[in-house]
């Protein structure tokens, strides 16, 4: 006879919470304080990136298929695989006549120009000039000195995630008119989570903010909603490791070690008068519930359903990055 008394009762990760009236919510905005968001901001800005941009996931180029584009800081990249899985990328107009790259395709893992043939194996050739590029299993990062300006780094500050092969993630993409800052800004505001989300974030309230230091962590308690009254509440600290990238990593709760990255990469270049900014977030989630497992295998169904969810939280997001852009422009920002 199996002794089931030393195993672990299941218990569900679930809270029920009636749902509060919107108006009647603490108000946050003597806590958020713009000094102490901007100085968050000086903060992250201040850490190094060696030059190293997000240009999409990984699995966006993928070996044997076409090319993919991107556009960083007004240069055009061009990025594939060979048929071994290494990524290259380099500059996205062909040496010859300029055609565009992008719309090329990979040959036995060397990409062809469609214009006239010419074949680029991912080494220099005819003024044609590589980018350092890294794959980290979730994310494309591209080094583009002449963009970034900082002394460069050999690899790029990859965000601590869970265990590989541990996690189920998706990565959403969205382009926003404004700079890398003000997508920056908005995830150093905490605050204005259950206010302004409050089909996602209820309950939502700041343990701690930073204490100056190298402390740039703020410590944020939330539930997040699942359906009606139902939520998960948890423990999340957002840190910014380097001046492009935000990360809420769950530190005590259901899907502890769970990481959303955000992170901002320019498409235009610098003092344009009409900036864009894309918004390449991966969702990195991780349990130590029995079930994960079934979630991991079902993660091309469930990917959509992540990114849907992120969508909604950025198409309001954005609009307060675009907002804070438009002030500034003018001059008419109180922070």
């Amino acid at each position: 006879m199996t002794d089931r008394s030393n195993k672990p009762r299941w218990t569900t990760p679930l809270r029920r919470r009636r749902t509060p009236n919107w108006a009647s919510q603490t108000p946050t905005w003597q806590d958020a304080r713009p000094g102490l968001i901007a100085d968050a901001l000086k903060t992250a800005s201040a850490r190094p990136s060696g030059n190293w941009f997000v240009v999409g996931a990984s699995r966006d180029v993928r070996a044997g298929e076409r090319p993919h584009g991107a556009t960083v800081g007004g240069v055009e990249i061009v990025l594939w695989r060979s048929d071994t899985g290494l990524v290259h990328a380099g500059p996205g107009a062909c040496p010859h006549l300029g055609a565009p790259l992008r719309d090329s395709r990979v040959v036995c893992g060397t990409l062809v120009c469609h214009w006239h043939g010419l074949a680029l194996d991912g080494a220099r050739f005819a003024g044609w000039e590589p980018y350092p590029v890294h794959d980290d299993g979730v994310l494309l990062w591209v080094r583009l000195d002449e963009v970034g300006g900082e002394e460069p780094l050999q690899l790029p500050v990859v965000p601590v995630r869970p265990s590989t092969g541990g996690g189920l993630d998706a990565v959403f993409t969205a382009v926003g008119r404004c700079e890398p800052q003000d997508v920056v800004a908005n995830r150093l505001d905490p605050w204005h989570g259950s206010w302004f989300h409050p089909y996602s974030f209820v309950d939502l309230a700041v343990a701690s903010t930073p204490r100056g230091s190298g402390d740039d962590a703020f410590v944020v308690d939330v539930s997040f909603r699942v359906a009606g009254s139902w939520v998960v509440p948890v423990r999340a600290e957002f840190t910014a490791p380097e001046p492009r990238t935000v990360v809420m990593r769950i530190t005590e709760g259901e899907g502890a070690t769970s990481v959303v990255e955000s992170h901002a990469t320019p498409l235009t270049g610098e003092g344009h008068g009409q900036p864009r900014t894309a918004v390449i977030e991966a969702i990195v989630a991780a349990s130590d519930r029995r079930g994960f497992a079934l979630a991991r295998a079902a993660a091309p169904a469930l990917r959509p359903l992540m990114r849907r969810a992120a969508a909604r939280l950025w198409r309001d997001d954005l609009a307060y990055a675009e907002r804070r852009w438009a002030l500034r422009s003018t001059g008419r920002f109180p922070g």
